[in-house]
């Protein structure tokens, strides 16, 4: 039987998607990290960020038998 939770977890792979939906909203200059625009220093953090969510969601609805 799946788990509750399961479900929930593939809630995760949204947020990632959302962060960088609307690029109206991080397509600015300011505040610059290292010399990067925030622009590309954004983008670049979800990476990881997608990289850890997406491993979230496949444990969480992964089936050991």
């Amino acid at each position: 039987m799946e788990k509750p939770r399961s479900k929930a977890a593939l809630w995760l792979l949204v947020i990632p998607y959302l962060g960088l939906l609307w690029p109206p909203f991080y397509n600015v200059r300011e505040p610059s990290l290292f010399g990067f625009p925030f622009f590309y220093w954004y983008q670049l953090l979800w990476v990881p960020i997608t990289a850890a969510l997406t491993w979230i969601a496949y444990r969480s609805t992964r089936h050991d038998d």
